[in-house]
């Protein structure tokens, strides 16, 4: 059976859900049907008439971007206009077209993450956070010599979890008390007789997202008929998405050498930079394309310096006034690793599910800028 542009969907969405993208951006499938299929893939930064080219010219049948094709909506398709051409050609070759955008900048291995790592920085952070993960305390009562059946079933839920640590739990001893009555099938006791037994008072956190499932699970491995347990809410939150990542050099570095790594890293020439060249930096924060409007986060977490791209004058005046050291590396040079980086992502997970398509990246030069 030939894989389906749906197969693929659930691939990229596994890696960045549609959920976690910004309320005024535009991701997803924008051309197209789930129902196609689906033989190869080329994955671009954008998609250009050129890039289109590219794509007929070697038979593909889903074209990934990592900018939105369709942003704003399109009052019509015309041949004489760019982009009225691209759908057109996408639509006649029948040439899906995805678009991962802001989801896959801000999500936990994303795109800012991978920059980040790509530049060396450790003991990442978020910079300014999108979405948070809510928790909940679940507490059972299990009798004595089930409570390890018990929290193992509630562990592989992901209940217990504590950033590095899993299976954190709380167990306290203490008496249960119950009658069965009629109907019921009893696992300790009689009918009608009131019944003391011996009782394991455990409790531990979930993710409030995952709390139906823990529940079944735990229901699931108890012995009882009847599961006595309790859920409080908590005002425990976790960063999960976020705009940005924060880091830390292993060794702190004098901005002129560093900004000659960040040269190296990215291949590129020529940047622009603001600030002290002889400030000594540690704490860096990233932004991948552009990110600008994220020079107060930056100063707020008392970052040395700012990696982002399409910074004003304005803006890079503000950053100054505040001795916040900002590097302009580009928006195409912080952000054209996508292409590869994605491509790498698709064909090892293709490989993985046994799913027979191929993944190439766009060889399109589509950097609108010229540096002399």
């Amino acid at each position: 059976m030939a894989e389906k542009v749906k197969d693929i969907i659930n691939i990229m969405e596994e890696l960045a859900p549609k959920k976690a993208a910004m309320s005024w951006d535009s991701v997803g499938l924008q051309v197209g049907s789930q129902e196609d299929e689906v033989k190869k893939i080329i994955v671009c930064l954008d998609i250009t008439e050129k890039v289109m080219e590219e794509a007929i010219e070697k038979n593909v049948d889903l074209i990934i971007s990592h900018h939105p094709f369709l942003f704003k909506p399109v009052k019509n398709i015309l041949k004489e206009d760019s982009k009225g051409r691209i759908i057109y050609q996408a639509i006649k070759n029948n040439i899906s077209i995805y678009c991962a955008h802001t989801n896959i900048d801000v999500v936990t291995g994303g795109l800012n993450h991978q920059l980040a790592m790509k530049l060396g920085l450790k003991n990442l952070q978020i910079l300014h956070v999108t979405d948070q993960q809510q928790y909940v305390k679940l507490v059972v009562f299990v009798p004595e010599g089930h409570e390890e059946e018990v929290a193992n079933a509630l562990a592989t839920t992901g209940a217990g979890h504590i950033g590095n640590y899993s299976h954190c739990s709380f167990r306290g001893d203490g008496t249960g008390t119950f009658k069965p009555l009629e109907g019921c099938n009893p696992f300790i006791g009689s009918k009608g007789v009131l019944e003391k037994v011996k009782e394991v008072r455990l409790e531990t956190i979930v993710k409030k997202e995952n709390l139906n499932n823990s529940i079944a699970s735990m229901i699931k491995a108890h012995p009882y008929e009847e599961v006595a347990y309790d859920i409080y809410p908590l005002n425990n939150t976790e960063p999960t998405a976020g705009i940005g990542r924060i880091g830390y050099l292993e060794n702190p570095l004098k901005i002129n050498l560093f900004i000659d790594e960040i040269k190296a890293i990215l291949g590129i020439d020529k940047l622009k930079f603001t600030g002290d060249v002889n400030a000594l930096v540690e704490k860096v924060a990233v932004v991948n394309g552009s990110g600008a409007d994220l020079i107060v986060d930056a100063i707020k977490n008392k970052c040395d310096c700012l990696i982002t791209g399409d910074v004003k004058y304005h803006e890079a005046q503000m950053a100054l006034e505040h001795g916040l050291n900002v590097i302009d590396a580009g928006h195409f040079e912080t952000e054209i690793f996508f292409v590869d980086w994605i491509t790498e992502y698709l064909s090892k997970i293709c490989n993985e599910k046994e799913l027979l398509v191929e993944v190439i990246p766009s060889e399109t030069y589509i950097n609108p800028f010229q540096y002399f």
